[in-house]
């Protein structure tokens, strides 16, 4: 006999319709705060205003689900809006009274997340502030990281290990010429948990080590990949640029400081599981306080991290339910169009983007004829990638609507 806590753990992924409809009701709010956050950017905006209108727009939409229902859901912002521009790597999501804005020409990263019912969507997305094609290494580095996230998308299916795709990323990165930035790690994804324990290391080196893991079905991941026209080393240049936090859930200390006190007890009634920005705290008593959570290990920080100066960083992350059928990319954005100065030649490469991202139907699923000499592919099979200088564009026309 099945306890209730293993019936409810079977229940809760994604063989339980109900749970596929949250995941891609998040999916679709985050898909949406993507596409309003990127219309905002525009120069001389001042950052930490667009970061809020993204979690405003994800509270609003996730507000207005699941009102009448008995029990009560918990809905919202999984992953607050970041903005990192330029050689900024990530989680640049500035405090209220921050002055910094954007300008023409740079290349701002988007991260996001929304979930309804602890079920976590997340998406990242790399544009640059211009009119026309982007070119040269800055579309170099964003034709890796789409590339890149095209292969582990492929690749993430069950059967596969994790490092088949870190392997797999890093050889694609090298053929434009780029880096995978060390130390970003794609997690499996729970019901409220947003860095499982199955991960997909972005380098292997002795440093870092993660245990050999195989997908599964019915798993659901995010899926990080950040490229670097440089040596794809983070630095840590500022601790008071970390916004960002998450509750460490099996820690405890009993804090010292009254303002500590005060600022841990908030963040436990309003954010007892995901992360959270520290704009939402009160921000005198947040910048004391948080500093004693963070030495005490109850506060997990989520450090703003950079490359050298003039460098280019790009970040695509994106959410996927490895179904029955296939996997269901469910957050994306299409590309600007790019033109890139490296095309892909590897006969390895080509080969991954060329397999389908859905499994054939069994039974009777008839391929439709096309003309003489075409090889028509099942509907149920993927679109493979365009790999030509101008593949990242061709890609986009494949994948302009977001997942439903």
């Amino acid at each position: 006999m099945m306890s209730d806590e293993e019936r409810e753990e079977k229940e809760l992924d994604l063989t339980s319709p109900e749970v596929v409809t949250k995941y891609k009701s998040a999916a679709e709010i985050a898909n949406k705060a993507l596409q309003l956050v990127i219309s905002e950017c525009k120069p001389k905006t001042k950052i930490v205003d667009i970061c809020e209108k993204g979690d405003s727009f994800i509270r609003e939409q996730t507000g207005n689900m699941y009102k009448n229902v008995k029990k009560k859901i918990e809905r919202g912002v999984a992953f607050p809006t970041c903005i990192s521009v330029n050689n900024t790597i990530c989680h640049f999501s500035p405090l209220s009274s921050d002055e910094t804005v954007l300008e023409e020409g740079d290349m701002v990263k988007i991260d996001l997340g929304c979930h309804i019912d602890g079920f976590i969507a997340v998406v990242a997305h790399t544009h640059v502030l211009q009119e026309g094609p982007v070119t040269g290494r800055a579309a170099d580095v964003i034709a890796a990281a789409n590339t890149a996230a095209e292969v582990a998308l492929r690749l993430v299916r069950p059967g596969k290990k994790n490092k088949d795709v870190t392997e797999a990323i890093q050889k694609v990165a090298a053929s434009y010429d780029c880096k995978i930035v060390e130390g970003v790690l794609s997690h499996q994804l729970k019901q409220f948990v947003i860095d499982g324990n199955k991960v997909v290391l972005s380098v292997a080196n002795p440093e870092t080590r993660v245990d050999e893991a195989e997908f599964e079905e019915n798993e659901v991941y995010s899926i990080d990949i950040v490229t670097s026209t440089g040596e794809g080393k983070p630095k840590l240049l500022d601790e008071k640029q970390t916004t960002i936090y998450k509750r460490a859930v099996d820690r405890n200390y009993h804090l010292k400081m009254k303002a500590s006190r005060f600022i841990f007890s908030e963040i436990t009634q309003k954010f007892p599981i995901m992360p959270f920005t520290a704009r939402a705290l009160e921000e005198k008593r947040a910048r004391l306080g948080l500093v004693e959570c963070v030495n005490h290990d109850l506060l997990q920080p989520y450090p703003v991290l950079h490359e050298k100066p003039g460098d280019f960083v790009a970040h695509i992350k994106f959410t996927v339910l490895l179904m029955p059928n296939g996997s269901d990319r469910v957050t994306s954005h299409p590309l600007q169009d790019l033109q890139p100065t490296k095309t892909i030649d590897d006969p390895e490469i080509k080969a991954w983007l060329a397999l389908g991202i859905k499994t054939k139907k069994k039974g009777g699923g008839k391929k439709k004829k096309g003309k003489k000499g075409d090889k028509t592919e099942d509907p149920a099979d993927a679109e493979p990638m365009d790999t030509t200088a101008n593949g990242a564009a061709s890609q986009e026309r494949t994948s302009t609507q977001p997942h439903p």
